[in-house]
């Protein structure tokens, strides 16, 4: 996938070293002036990795920015620092890994950019709220209790599989649009799909013990 061009840069605030007082854009691990390392704030998952905000974003280019900020902010190399720099290496470690997680899973990341645009979403990501939805659900899965052998898993599991990369396709346009239902059905429908392979790998991995 590539960055899309119609995303917008990613809002940075200004914020002040806690050592001396310089301003520097909030998604900057370490301050311009002093070279300390800064907290990591509330700044957009986007920012701090560097990457324009979209959907559509360059995997490799995700994985190159990951690597590079994690290797300068391993709390490893701030074991012969101050109390104080330790701990907010350790919280920009974590604000780095929650942010590089969130965008490389897709999912994740539409949740996340879904719930920046204010699309009502259930909280814990996987509960069906849509009838219709819910319906085709129950069907599959009683599909898949019924698959007598790992090629009928593997059937199912494919049909979900192309079914998911055909939603994932159309959540550009969707987030470009800024349409709020749509997102919301589309990432239902993502998290029931997602929660469906998981459940048909558990299938499969019975079937084949059992044999």
């Amino acid at each position: 996938m590539t960055m899309s061009t119609a995303a917008a840069t990613a809002p940075e605030t200004a914020a002040r070293c806690w050592s001396c007082g310089a301003t520097a854009p909030g998604a900057a691990p370490f301050c311009t002036a002093c070279g300390l390392v800064q907290p990591p704030g509330q700044s957009d998952h986007f920012a701090r990795l560097g990457l324009e905000r979209g959907f559509d974003i360059d995997g490799a280019m995700l994985d190159r920015r990951y690597f590079d900020l994690q290797r300068q902010l391993h709390p490893d190399r701030f074991a012969r620092k101050t109390p104080r720099e330790k701990a907010i290496s350790q919280q920009q470690a974590a604000a780095l890994n929650d942010a590089y997680e969130t965008l490389k899973n897709p999912l994740r990341r539409a949740r996340y950019l879904a719930s920046r645009l204010g699309v009502d979403l259930p909280a814990d990501g996987r509960t069906i709220d849509d009838p219709e939805l819910l319906m085709e659900a129950m069907e599959r899965r009683e599909a898949l209790a019924e698959a007598a052998t790992p090629q009928d898993v593997d059937a199912l599991a494919g049909a979900a599989a192309r079914e998911r990369e055909m939603q994932l396709r159309g959540l550009s346009a969707l987030f470009a649009a800024a349409d709020k239902a749509g997102l919301r059905a589309a990432i239902l429908r993502l998290a029931y799909l997602d929660k469906f392979t998981e459940e048909a790998r558990a299938r499969r991995f019975n079937l084949g013990a059992a044999g």
